[in-house]
């Protein structure tokens, strides 16, 4: 009997069925021709490091004039603004298609699978193109950054907030429905108080993800700090690049401290 289980299979393999051992297989396969393609050689890395130690001392020592912190500055307000904006709006639109797209607790029916399919769609197409989008429609500047904040948080907290709402306990929401309360009494009076703290906890992550990605916007014409940086490269002003890049890290950096806080407090 020993020697009959020392020559069996782990328990992690044993429910590896054909079908799914060729498929793992395929898929250790394709990543490794892609890693022959797609992925840098040493080579590649050793003749990039000279190049990227010359721009880094280029780039030193950053910028520290009054009139150009200044301004940077103001667009550091202007980003802060374009994120909390977008996700304050993202977050409250989130809550209804979230209940509109939770299985078994919509009151869609099977018409909330297509709301599940719009918060995909949302969160599938990249936040630059929305940004590009939008700038098409709208024009340049904050309208259009902070436009794509609010698709970008409805695409994420959409989908968690749908998982809370379908994980939510069920036995509130019968004793509510035995006594002939509607759907919408039953998500106020036993979802919402139920599912609060991990949707509080999702909002929080969503504004630090909103200020990360109104960073970037501003590559593409969308408004925020990152005109500011698409500028002092363009330009070859490096020094202004590298004070940029600090203002960010410190703004990403506060950020998180103050997320970090309040899920802390809720807790």
């Amino acid at each position: 009997m020993a020697e009959t289980r020392l020559h069996a299979a782990p328990e992690r393999w044993s429910g590896l069925s054909p079908i799914k051992f060729v498929l793992l297989v395929a898929v250790l396969a394709l990543i490794v021709a892609s890693m022959t393609q797609v992925a840098p050689t040493p080579k590649q890395l050793a003749d990039g490091v000279p190049g990227m130690i010359r721009l880094a001392d280029r780039m030193m020592p950053p910028n520290l004039d009054p009139v150009f912190l200044t301004r940077i500055f103001w667009r550091i307000v202007e980003t802060f603004q374009i994120a909390l904006v977008g996700a304050a709006i993202g977050i409250l639109l989130s809550l209804p298609i979230g209940w509109l797209a939770a299985r078994g607790v919509t009151p869609l029916g099977r018409g909330g699978y297509l709301v599940k399919a719009f918060v995909s769609l949302l969160r599938t197409i990249p936040d630059l193109v929305w940004a590009l989008l939008f700038v098409a429609t709208v024009g340049l500047g904050a309208v259009a950054g902070t436009m794509t904040i609010v698709v970008d948080t409805i695409g994420f907290c959409g989908r968690f907030f749908a998982e809370a709402i379908e994980d939510a306990e069920k036995e509130p929401q019968e004793a509510l429905s035995v006594i002939g309360a509607g759907k919408v009494s039953i998500f106020f009076g036993a979802i919402l108080p139920d599912t609060a703290p991990s949707m509080i906890n999702t909002s929080l992550f969503a504004l630090e993800k909103a200020v990360r990605s109104s960073v970037v916007l501003g590559l593409v014409g969308a408004g925020g700090i990152g005109q500011e940086l698409k500028v002092a490269f363009d330009l070859f002003q490096y020094q202004n690049a590298s004070t940029i890049i600090l203002a960010i890290f410190v703004v990403v950096l506060l950020m998180e401290w103050a997320t970090d806080r309040l899920r802390a407090s809720l807790q």
